[in-house]
Parts: structure tokens; sequence; C-alpha cells
């Protein structure tokens, strides 16, 4: 098919945010409002924007600085932004083997095909856990508060439980507490304790703010220990608990209120899960 978005003018987006400051409406970021539809995370709306997938009143947009109202009608993909529905918060159990993407080019399983059947809206994850790793993963319909929860900024604990090959030597975990650096990259304070030695395995709890890629299995590594099982146990508030791997549970309305300061809209059309 031809690449419609090729022959843009980059001069259309000042046309479009000229129109846009017209409006008395309340105005927000583009990115924000794409990802608040829980069409995507934020991220990914910047990516559609700079690549010339999403227009503003019939105008192909290509920039991200750009505020809109609720007046403005937005199109990503040439399809209608989704309805803004009432914000939803779900944790859930992931299993050993199943990777945290929409679509996996290899064909390997994904939690999304485990939780189309069960979650009747759109959602994301909130950060990832990699193919090998199991345990509490948040997902939301609402992109801007998967972007809010990922950021370190948060400064949400997340704690792991971690079994380690090798005897593990607690003055090891504390070169942990001030952080360290790995080939350059800079790992932020990390509190390790050691649990208990099982023989040649030792299983550790670890706690982290930051959050960086594969940054569990890197710094165990990097001490001299290969993680053998990883399992995230809980994410700032919520924890896992009796959790059942491969189990999914809605965060309640008042549990959100007060962990995260805000309260769910009334979706009149909610349908029951």
């Amino acid at each position: 098919m031809k690449n419609t978005y090729k022959k843009i003018n980059p001069k259309s987006s000042e046309h479009i945010k000229s129109e846009i400051r017209l409006s008395n409406a309340k105005a927000d970021r583009i990115a924000k409002v794409i990802a608040r539809s829980g069409l995507c995370s934020r991220r990914e709306a910047e990516r559609f924007i700079i690549n010339g997938k999403v227009k503003v009143n019939n105008k192909i947009l290509l920039e991200c600085g750009v505020n809109v109202t609720s007046e403005d009608r937005i199109e990503v993909n040439d399809q209608p932004l989704p309805t803004k529905v009432a914000t939803k918060l779900w944790i859930y159990n992931k299993q050993r083997g199943y990777l945290v993407t929409n679509n996996d080019p290899e064909g390997r399983p994904t939690i999304f095909d485990q939780l189309n059947k069960k979650i009747d809206s759109r959602f994301i994850s909130v950060g990832r856990l990699d193919m090998d790793s199991e345990g509490l993963l948040l997902l939301t319909n609402d992109g801007d508060l998967a972007r809010k929860l990922e950021l370190p900024s948060t400064g949400w604990l997340r704690k792991y439980r971690v079994r380690v090959h090798g005897y593990v030597i607690k003055k090891d975990l504390e070169l942990l507490k001030n952080g360290v650096i790995i080939d350059g990259i800079r790992y932020g304070k990390i509190d390790a304790k050691l649990d208990k030695q099982q023989g040649s395995n030792a299983w550790l709890t670890l706690g982290i703010r930051e959050g960086k890629n594969r940054e569990v299995r890197i710094v165990m590594k990097y001490l001299g220990y290969n993680v053998n099982r990883l399992i995230r146990v809980s994410f700032g508030p919520f924890q896992i608990k009796n959790l059942a791997s491969g189990e999914l549970q809605e965060v309640k309305n008042k549990i959100l209120n007060d962990q995260l300061g805000f309260s769910k809209p009334v979706n009149k059309n909610k349908k029951k899960f």
C-alpha cells in the first residue's frame, strides 16, 4: 500500500497549533490525551505523531508540542481516538515464559494472548517483566497513568524474590547499598538481603526504585551470581500476596483513590468484569 505520509509539509503543525490556541476549552498535550484514551502509552503516542500517523481536525500532525481540547477531532492511523472510559488498574501475576508485548514476530506466547479474553477494554502494562521473569505486573487502560507509575520520580519501591546460583557472601550485597556502575550505566541504591542458602542456590530479597531494563539480572551477574528465578512480589503499595500464577485482580476504587490520589470517573456504560 502506498505510504500517504511521505509528502507532508512540516509547517502544517504550526497551522494546527494556531487553530487550537483559539479554543477556550481546557487544553492538554496531544500525546497525553492519546495516552489517556488507553490506546497506547505516551511514549508510543509520541512515536505515532513523529511518524505522521496522527491527525487533528483532519490535518496531519508532526510535532508533539501541541495542545488539544475536547473540541478537537483526533485520529490515529485514520481511526477516531477511543472514547475515554473509567480508569482501571489491575494486578496480574505473570507466568514465566510469556512476553509482555502485544505482538511477537517470532510467535512466542504473550500475556495479551491470555488476557484479551479477561479484560473487556484496551489495556497496557506498567513497565515490563522479561520472558523468564514472573510475578506482579500492573495493567491499566490509562496510558497516562502507566507513564506516571513507571517514572523513577514516583519513588515506588519494587521488591523481588530472587534465586541465584552460587554461595552468596553478605558483604557482596552490601556493595549495592550506594549503587553501582556497570558498563558505564549507573544503577541506584538496591536493598539486598540474603534469605537462605539452599545447597548451591540462594534466595534473596531485593528492593529497587528505578527499574532499569534487566536491572536485577545485570547487577547479580556483576556480583558473580546467575539468576535462575526472579519473582516480583510488590510494586509500591500493590502486592502479589496470594494471587495465583496467571490470575488477574482489579484494584478497587477506594484503593485507587487512597494510593494514587484520584477516584475513577463514573462510567455509566461499564460492563461487568
